[in-house]
């Protein structure tokens, strides 16, 4: 299918042009010219559809942090301050609120309540515009792999085009420095979680990446530190002569911790930086409001980005860290069309259109040129059609593309009831161990549950977990999660909202969060009015 795709464009391009009225042209999943909508269309595309957005068209937005599997999740009130993760992933509300019910869902006998949660959560992404995330872990028997639908899986992305980037490493590779610095080497783009907080604990973790014995570093260019939180001047200068990028999550780190990472000082120095929502129990529902608070913090905290910097971090820069530079992040001749188009007036900034906007405003979402989400309009007339949903009172089509051949398809609606039911039904969901099961009158078919972070021992880790001065850096998680349970009775939960527009309550409990510090509260009143 060839497209023409007409509107405001910001190409996020490296001189980060934009063409007032210009005009995407798309051949299957490729870009093939990006040029003023006035000039002679290039060879080939004189039949071609040509479609007026009468909005501002973006490329589609690339997340490298999102535990996809707890979307199903509502924002948790967090009922302390801590200083680095192991204090809240102990803490008896975390265990009753977010673990112990997650933990329930990954055991479900029921095979539609895992096919629920891919589908709300991918949901949830494309909704906002984002169209490569992070995967939903599967296991079965000893089998790994990731969940595959609309969503590119930066883990896992069905094209070879696209590097494979690594979030788990290990457990041994973890604990030794010179097997964690052979994987290392091996990786383009290795995603690991780094010093979580803001104590000495966190920042053990960063100074164990050094050698004691050569004070050789484990850090180089396909190093990505997620969260990165206790760094300073001293270590984010270890980073940059590495080479090393980090992925900053600003709600998550506000929520848990009253303070996020320097990302001033990593700005400075020149470290490569992404976004990441990280999860729905201490972040954003997706990149698109997590942007917002990049946003606040930037403009309360003076880090010194502009509004283009910061619509980078989810775009051209996320996708030069994991290394889709050539693929990805910018609508330019030869790239992939992961394209996002929103509505806003004529006369607002194009880079504060996208920062302000809601799942409302997205109008259409391609990924490798396949229309994803739109309004019925936009998916007519380039005759794509999909199961119909409200967000915020308006009609959208999703169009979720080839099922994961593993996992029985289900609508959205469908998924959204399941889920409803399942979550007031803790903690009495049947349960049953990953197997296979003989299906009627058919072969055997393999059982598939999820692989939750933290909470599963699957032999890998998000994290380096390299002793400092001879002590470890970190928990044993997955037993301390699993621990909690014995202790801690579980009871129902709400199922999240998809979208901000259709969660009446999520300005009113982001307001409510015990450690927000109160600048950024009130900043983030422009986008979420108590």
């Amino acid at each position: 299918m060839k497209l023409i795709l007409t509107g405001r464009i910001v190409t996020m391009d490296a001189a980060r042009t934009v063409l007032a009225t210009g005009a995407v042209f798309v051949d299957g999943n490729a870009i093939v010219a990006v040029q003023d909508a006035q000039e002679p269309v290039p060879a080939g595309f004189d039949a071609a559809r040509r479609i007026d957005t009468h909005g501002i068209v973006f490329p589609g937005l690339i997340e490298l942090l999102n535990h996809l599997s707890y979307n199903v999740l509502r924002l948790w009130s967090v009922p302390a301050s801590f200083k680095d993760r192991g204090q809240w992933q102990r803490h008896p509300q975390y265990v009753r609120q977010v673990n112990g019910p997650m933990l329930k869902l990954s055991q479900s006998s029921d095979p539609r309540v895992l096919a629920a949660i891919a589908r709300f959560a991918e949901t949830k992404c494309i909704l906002g515009g984002v169209t490569s995330s992070q995967g939903i872990s599967l296991k079965s028997d000893h089998l790994q792999k990731y969940y595959q639908g609309a969503l590119r899986v930066v883990e896992a992305p069905r094209d070879a085009d696209f590097f494979k980037a690594a979030t788990h490493i290990p457990d041994l590779h973890a604990k030794d420095w010179d097997a964690f610095n052979t994987e290392l080497h091996k990786a383009h783009c290795l995603l690991l979680h780094l010093s979580e907080g803001f104590d000495r604990t966190a920042l053990d973790a960063f100074k164990a990446l050094q050698n004691p014995a050569t004070g050789a570093w484990a850090i180089n260019e396909a190093l990505a530190g997620i969260h990165c939180a206790a760094l300073g001047q001293e270590e984010f200068g270890v980073m940059k002569t590495h080479g090393g990028a980090m992925v900053w999550s600003p709600l998550s780190n506000f929520m848990l911790y009253g303070q996020t990472a320097k990302v001033d000082l990593a700005r400075t120095r020149g470290i490569p930086i992404a976004l990441g929502s990280d999860w729905s129990p201490s972040g954003s529902k997706n990149l698109l409001h997590e942007l917002k608070v990049a946003k606040v913090a930037n403009d309360v905290r003076r880090y010194g980005f502009s509004d283009a910097d910061i619509v980078s971090l989810a775009t051209s820069s996320a996708a030069a860290i994991v290394k889709w530079n050539n693929q990805v992040g910018s609508l330019e001749v030869g790239k992939r069309a992961d394209i996002v188009v929103i509505t806003a007036p004529a006369a607002t900034d194009h880079y504060s259109a996208i920062i302000g906007a809601s799942e409302s405003d997205i109008q259409l979402v391609l990924i490798d040129g396949n229309a994803t989400v739109g309004t019925p309009t936009l998916m007519k007339a380039i005759r794509a059609s999909g199961e119909s949903i409200t967000v915020g009172g308006a009609l959208r089509i999703v169009n979720y593309g080839q099922p994961d051949p593993e996992i029985a398809p289900i609508p959205y609606t469908e998924a959204v009831q399941v889920l409803t039911d399942a979550l007031a039904n803790l903690p009495n969901i049947p349960t049953a161990p990953p197997g296979l099961i003989q299906a009627v009158s058919a072969r055997p078919q393999r059982r598939w549950t999820l692989a939750l972070d933290e909470q599963h021992d699957t032999g890998y880790s998000l994290r380096p977990m390299l002793p400092f001065m001879g002590q470890p850096t970190g928990p044993d998680v997955t037993r301390v999660a699993q621990a909690g349970i014995v202790t801690a009775p579980i009871g129902p939960v709400p199922l999240d909202k998809a979208s901000v527009p259709d969660d009446h309550q999520y300005a009113a409990n982001l307001n409510g969060q015990f450690n927000i510090p109160q600048d950024i509260k009130d900043g983030l009143k422009i986008y979420y009015p108590v």
